[in-house]
């Protein structure tokens, strides 16, 4: 193929794929039928441009491999033993048991038991996009079913490991040696999690430490790509898949202050690879021939739904949960899944089903996938017609060990954690108010983070970064860092997602005031400002002055957006000046010559534009707030506060 014919592919791709992705979020269908709507259209079996499917397919590769590191990155080894209790058991014995079933199923209507467990696997997996989004736009996703099925559903994502193992073993053992190449496929398995695991543990920590050290987006992002790749290229050499060394890579990263860091640097390469991935799968698609085999597709979509739902309702109520919930997580967990078609491709490539075979399956777990909203939108109505009296019986340990919605809710989000982070952090702490912080400082964080606090490396600017630090469930954000082009940054990813989350920013001085509101801020305080003013109060009471008085004078400055601290005389640069930017208000001294035509006039006949008078010195004596009828005399004294053209424009006035 010519370079020039692989750019217009690749436009055509891209021009296409934008269309029908932008039509499906419009019409809120995942976008991964969107995909797989690409792939049929511009597949070989349907009439208009063709792409070449295998550069698609062999690129494609990366996005399982990314994939898998992502949910790799979800479930460390703390995380897994935290839940065996519960979500583990269930979640093993459901995706056993559906394949099971299913497997005996295929295998009873004639299919070879290769082919037949193949089948089994794609039927046990259920999809997290359509399950998490559908309960997201009911404002179910906190009730105890939707809590239990997106729990499961993610782990079936773990459990679709050990089939990415056996798969390719089935298709080039004989009966006699499959156990022998089982045991050799498990032995090499377990190699590999020494190799990436546990050799992992002592290299990438440190590595990641030193690469965020240099404080480069570019040389992390390289990083990441790199580890991800090299944990499969190690079990690829062992004869494995890729994609079970990136999922031993990522539960490495996943125990490490770098994770959200990482996943939010990964997304985005993960996303469009996955998304060519489906539009391999859906090269795959034969229009005509699913015209044929329509009728077993939605009898294999049937077969499905109602297997996988029913299994999964008995499982959970053998847990000892309440019969409508259990009945609610199976309408959940019915639906087919993406993590299917990756199996299905497996499956496919080894040869163990034939097309037609495969068209079957394929069109089965879409059909399911078509009618997965349907049944999860019902599922409260579909559990009350199964369950007509509800039991009450309920397993006193699930609670505690299911995994939150949301890990934080009501917390404070800090966005830095240097010193002023910190002193706030221990604030809270000590009143009992949770927080989570990031920060971009390796040692730092590492440090935070052997001390039990809950910090993370990353840069607050990215919004997913702060999705995964619960920004939606939020009580208040506080950027504590002084970096006002970040902070800028960070206030326009907050407010494109929550219009009306508190944020308060501290800055330095006065200057950045109000580029900080415009961008979104609700609070801005201005540090230097602040310390004068605590340096002020405490000079007050040490006076004698009333506590109450003081802390009035403190609360009115605050309300006055510390007018008084910011009336400051300017000096010259050779000394330093108090002020980074020049244009900020000062105050400046203007005395009245004898022949300055002013001179009788009253103080509120003076030509003031975008200038105020803050203080008078009449008669050698210094007025606050002097009387606006007070007449102007010769040696008068004008003290004036504005930005620092208006005073030169107000000055060559008075003088003139």
């Amino acid at each position: 193929m010519s370079l020039e014919s692989s750019f217009i592919q690749i436009l055509m791709l891209l021009g296409c794929a934008v269309a029908v992705v932008l039509l499906f979020q419009k019409l809120h269908i995942p976008s991964s039928l969107g995909y797989l709507l690409v792939g049929v259209l511009l597949g070989p079996h349907t009439v208009g441009p063709v792409v070449d499917a295998e550069p698609i397919q062999a690129v494609a590769e990366f996005g399982i491999v990314f994939l898998l590191f992502t949910i790799g990155l979800n479930f460390s080894l703390p995380q897994i033993h935290a839940l065996r209790h519960l979500v583990l058991g269930l979640g093993t014995a459901q995706v056993a048991l559906t394949t099971a079933v299913v497997g005996l199923l295929a295998w009873a209507a004639g299919l070879p038991a290769a082919a037949a467990f193949v089948i089994g696997a794609v039927f046990a997996q259920s999809s997290t996009t359509i399950i998490s989004k559908q309960l997201a736009e009911q404002s179910e996703e906190h009730g105890r079913h939707a809590r239990l099925g997106v729990a499961m559903s993610v782990f079936q994502d773990v459990t679709a490991v050990p089939f990415i193992v056996v798969i390719p073993v089935l298709a080039t053992a004989s009966a006699v040696s499959l156990g022998s190449e089982l045991a050799l496929a498990l032995a090499k398995a377990a190699l590999a999690f020494v190799l990436v695991f546990f050799v992992g543990r002592r290299l990438l920590r440190p590595l990641f430490q030193r690469v965020a050290a240099r404080r480069s987006a570019e040389l992390f992002t390289l990083t990441v790509l790199f580890v991800s790749l090299a944990a499969g290229a190690i079990t690829q050499s062992l004869g494995l898949s890729m994609a079970f060394g990136a999922f031993l890579a990522g539960m490495v990263l996943g125990e490490t202050e770098f994770r959200h860091q990482v996943e939010t640097t990964i997304r985005p390469f993960r996303d469009v690879l996955l998304g060519l991935f489906f539009i391999g799968v859906g090269t795959l698609i034969d229009p005509v021939a699913l015209a044929d085999i329509w009728h077993w597709g939605l009898l294999g979509a049937v077969v499905l739904l109602v297997v996988k739902g029913s299994l999964v309702a008995a499982i959970v109520r053998r847990a000892g949960i309440d019969m409508q919930t259990a009945w609610r997580t199976g309408a959940l967990l019915a639906v087919g899944g993406e993590f299917g078609f990756a199996l299905l491709a497996l499956g496919l490539q080894a040869q163990l089903l034939d097309e037609r075979l495969g068209q079957v399956v394929l069109a089965s777990v879409l059909f399911s996938m078509i009618a997965g909203p349907v049944l999860i939108r019902y599922n409260g109505a579909i559990a009350r017609r199964l369950s007509p009296a509800p039991t009450t019986l309920a397993e006193p340990s699930l609670e505690p060990t299911l995994p939150e919605a949301t890990p934080l809710a009501g917390h404070v989000l800090l966005a830095g954690y240097g010193r002023v982070g910190q002193s706030l952090g221990h604030f809270l702490e000590s009143e009992g108010i949770a927080y989570a912080a990031l920060d971009l400082d390796a040692d730092r964080v590492r440090e935070a983070r052997l001390a039990g606090e809950r910090v993370h490396f990353g840069d607050s600017a990215q919004g997913e970064l702060l999705e995964a630090l619960g920004l939606g469930a939020a009580r208040l954000v506080v950027i504590t860092h002084d970096d006002t082009a970040a902070a800028i940054r960070t206030l326009q990813q907050i407010r494109a997602r929550y219009l009306t989350l508190p944020v308060m920013v501290r800055t330095r001085d006065q200057g950045a005031v109000d580029e900080l509101r415009k961008a979104g801020a609700t609070e801005v305080i201005p540090e230097t400002l602040e310390a004068g003013l605590m340096i002020a109060s405490q000079a007050l009471l040490q006076l004698g002055v009333p506590l109450a008085r003081v802390l009035r004078r403190v609360q009115a400055e605050r309300a006055g957006h510390y007018r008084h601290l910011r009336e400051l005389f300017a000096g010259d640069n050779l000394h330093g000046s108090f002020e980074a930017d020049p244009a900020a208000d000062r105050l400046h001294a203007v005395k009245l010559p004898p022949e300055s035509r002013l001179v009788g006039l009253p103080l509120s006949g003076l030509p003031l534009d975008g200038v105020v008078v803050t203080a008078l010195v009449h008669q050698g004596r210094r007025q606050l707030q002097p009387d606006p009828a007070t007449l102007l005399r010769a040696g008068d004294t004008l003290v004036l506060f504005g930005p620092a053209d208006a005073l030169a424009n107000v000055e060559a006035g008075i003088l003139r």
